[in-house]
């Protein structure tokens, strides 16, 4: 049977893995003030609140989610088996990551060193299991479970692959505080098979949502957030070579460290200038959806900060790594832009919970 999309309601008894987005792109403000090539007065603090906000709604949506998925699991296997839903099975995993890396940069201020890699080690490998199931998992459901229509391919498609990306790039934060020897070389490799792992799928999806793009025009007007999800693996790849290329020395022979900073840069502005002209295509196909009136809040919102993150935390690396202003004025320019974004989504959020329209609200799935 083919699947074709439909509204599905869903209300408080049948809360997603989608609303860990949510989590995401608070965690991702943080993260991304944290190593922000202009440090302002004031913004330390005001990322660590945002950190801290950022655990309160991780801590909450795990409660909660787990709860429903004991008393309601029947939402549970339909979220699993839905072609759309399920591809934000990708989303915890996410979360778990950003706030873990989040505790280790920022959280480190409130409750120390020590505590903080504890904590970033054990939301680092629940997150990292997790990402690599649903790599593997929402991918081969598609193959032997689903009929997808030629024009399905979308951007929320890489929401299961990003995830060991994610892996990549936090779990190059805690090398340093990894056993020398084995372990810490194990981590290492495991970090960079990861970016392959999720480079080379995503890689793949994004071939696909390009071919869908020019083939059958525009999506929906609620799926277009989802077309910024892409910039996700594309600011991620460079966020993590480059952050895997800083530690390497400490972990890898001096001949691969130094392959690994070169392949990083490399890589890295390559990437880098493809993420931004698929940002400008993003905008552009976004406000023209606003212009048509079309553009409805939605959950699918949060696609437009997490991903947008990335690109800031890519940037940054690249600024490290080779002394561009280009890359700091970047950074710089669209952190300030990710700020804007989330407080427009973080206040819409609240307000639909608020008054229950997003609890009732309608999302794009298929059938």
């Amino acid at each position: 049977m083919t699947h074709r999309l439909r509204p599905l309601t869903l209300g408080i008894t049948r809360l997603g893995p989608n609303w860990f987005a949510a989590v995401m792109g608070t965690a991702i403000v943080a993260n991304a003030a944290a190593t922000l090539p202009a440090q302002f007065p004031g913004l330390r603090a005001a990322a660590t609140t945002v950190w801290a906000l950022s655990v309160l709604l991780l801590a909450g949506l795990s409660a909660a989610w787990a709860v429903h998925r004991v008393r309601f699991p029947e939402t549970a296997r339909e979220h699993r088996d839905h072609p759309v839903m399920s591809q934000f099975l990708g989303a915890p995993p996410m979360a778990l990551l950003s706030v873990g890396g989040a505790t280790l940069l920022l959280g480190s201020d409130v409750i120390g060193t020590p505590a903080a890699v504890a904590v970033d080690w054990i939301l680092w490998s629940a997150g990292s299991a997790l990402g690599v199931l649903t790599a593997f998992a929402v991918p081969y459901r598609m193959i032997t479970r689903h009929r997808v229509a030629p024009d399905a391919a979308f951007g929320g498609w890489l929401m299961p692959v990003v995830p060991p990306m994610v892996s990549a790039a936090m779990g190059a934060l805690l090398i340093p505080h990894t056993p020398a020897g084995q372990l810490r070389l194990t981590m290492t490799l495991a970090c960079v098979a990861m970016f392959g792992l999720s480079l080379i799928a995503a890689s793949v999806i994004i071939t696909m949502v390009w071919s869908r793009l020019v083939h059958y025009g525009a999506p929906a007007a609620n799926l277009v957030p989802t077309l910024w999800i892409v910039l996700g693996p594309l600011g991620q790849s460079v966020t993590a070579a480059g952050l895997l290329a800083t530690v390497a020395p400490a972990a890898l022979p001096d001949r691969y460290a130094v392959g690994l900073m070169v392949f990083s840069v490399l890589f890295g502005v390559g990437a880098w200038g493809f993420a931004m002209l698929w940002l400008a295509l993003a905008a552009a196909v976004t406000l023209r959806t606003a212009r048509a009136g079309e553009l409805k809040f939605g959950m699918t919102w949060w696609g437009f900060t997490f991903p947008l993150g990335t690109c800031v935390t890519g940037s940054t690396v690249l600024y490290q790594h080779t002394g561009a202003y280009l890359f700091a004025s970047a950074a710089v320019g669209l952190y300030a832009l990710l700020v804007g974004a989330w407080v427009v989504v973080a206040r819409r959020t609240a307000r639909g919970i608020g008054d229950g329209s997003l609890l009732r609200a309608t999302h794009a799935t298929a059938r």
